[in-house]
């Protein structure tokens, strides 16, 4: 377009993919969790599901003639063959028989292991050991999760960056410098944009009429059928985490990350102060990221807290199965979109992308109803300042005898 001013890349569309990545890499919010994938083909992103599978079962029901009844779900992770312990236990049992029909499993004790635990009960949770192989098999164990094909929207991300012709007669830097630091700014309103969505998106297909929109973490970590820990207004603790670390683990996924609001992060800081270690890595930018060592997996954990995110809710999620997906051909560029007349330049920033999340039913588990910051924390200062009154010796009194005149 001919404009009043020119400058080196006026006519050039440039990839901002480069740059967009960098201030990803430097932002502290939860789009770091979304690495780049494989361009969408179409504006309904569609992907296979990962095949994972859960080492844990749970007997849910009574348990007669050594069959344990257990939901369709959970039985088809056992094979004649496969070994089990139940949970905190060290007793090895072997499945005999699978009746398919009545949701029932055929078990044996083969080891007690020095306990005298000799068969599961109701409501027991029971962990997978292995499932021995004959010689010269040409099967394998096949106890993997099965599921259908998931999917999500595009949506469009624009940005503007404009300099006026006053700013750039006045300007000492020159034009293309003053372009970049302009399109540094955009870029980083870009990433917050992708990160809002990456929380609260909700999928809207696009049509003609209707623009798209892309689903994110509190629509998929929240469906119908997936797992969450309900908190029933308890202050988040490390029970909880536990409890749904446990429940994505239980599904085959590998819990690494918590979700959660600043106050909430708080509140866990503050739970497991006396025995976590803390580490700010070079890596990690801003206050609200850190790395945990503590009980959930025996390794490490990482807390992203959000101010975005609502008080009383967090998740516990496995973010293997999550990424950034570009719309194929609209990756992130800009272009020179100076109308004629315009007394300044104009350049566009545009972007289409989505979202994946897969197996968010086995990978995310939601912890709702948790008790408000606020009060943990002031219900958490009472104890600590309880404590240490208790613990603090009453200081010496010294007396001195006074002679009468």
């Amino acid at each position: 377009m001919a404009t009043a001013f020119s400058y080196d890349f006026q006519n050039q569309k440039r990839d901002l993919g480069d740059e967009l990545s960098t201030v990803i890499a430097q932002d502290s919010r939860i789009i770091q969790l979304f690495p780049l994938r494989e361009a969408a083909k179409s504006r309904k992103h569609e992907w296979l599901e990962d095949q994972i599978a859960g080492d844990r079962c749970v007997v849910s029901g009574a348990v007669s003639d050594s069959k344990l009844p257990m939901s369709s779900t959970d039985l088809a992770k056992l094979q004649v063959g496969t070994t089990f312990r139940v949970d905190e236990d060290a007793a090895l049992f072997q499945v005999t028989a699978i009746d398919t029909a009545n949701s029932k499993a055929t078990v044996q004790l083969i080891g007690a292991n020095g306990s005298e635990t000799t068969m599961p009960s109701n409501g027991d949770t029971i962990v997978l050991v292995s499932t021995p192989m004959p010689e010269g098999t040409k099967d394998g164990e096949n106890r993997i999760h099965q599921s259908d094909a998931n999917f999500n929207y595009t949506q469009i991300y624009r940005k503007e960056v404009v300099l006026s012709g006053t700013a750039i007669s006045v300007g000492v830097y020159g034009i293309e410098n003053s372009i970049q630091y302009q399109t540094s700014l955009r870029l980083g309103d870009f990433v917050r944009d992708l990160n809002a969505t990456a929380l609260f998106g909700y999928p809207v297909q696009p049509t003609t009429s209707v623009k798209g929109m892309a689903g994110g973490l509190f629509y998929y970590g929240t469906l119908s059928g997936g797992l969450y820990v309900d908190a029933n207004n308890v202050a988040f603790d490390s029970f909880l985490v536990n409890d749904a670390a446990q429940a994505v683990s239980g599904q085959g996924g590998n819990p690494t990350v918590i979700i959660c609001g600043i106050g909430q992060a708080r509140v866990l800081s503050a739970d497991m102060r006396n025995h976590v270690t803390i580490v700010q890595g070079d890596e990690t930018r801003g206050t609200f990221v850190a790395n945990v060592i503590n009980d959930v997996t025996g390794g490490m954990i990482q807390i992203f807290a959000d101010k975005n995110i609502p008080d009383t809710q967090a998740f516990v999620v496995d973010p293997t199965g999550f990424g950034l997906v570009p719309l194929q051909g609209r990756a992130v560029f800009d272009e020179d979109t100076t109308e004629n007349g315009f007394d300044g330049i104009r350049r566009t920033i545009l972007g289409e992308y989505t979202f994946e999340f897969k197996n968010p039913k086995q990978r995310i588990c939601w912890v709702k109803n948790l008790q408000a910051s606020a009060t943990a924390l002031l219900s958490k200062r009472a104890n600590i300042t309880k404590v240490n009154v208790t613990n603090t010796e009453a200081a010496p009194v010294f007396t001195q005898e006074v002679s009468a005149s």
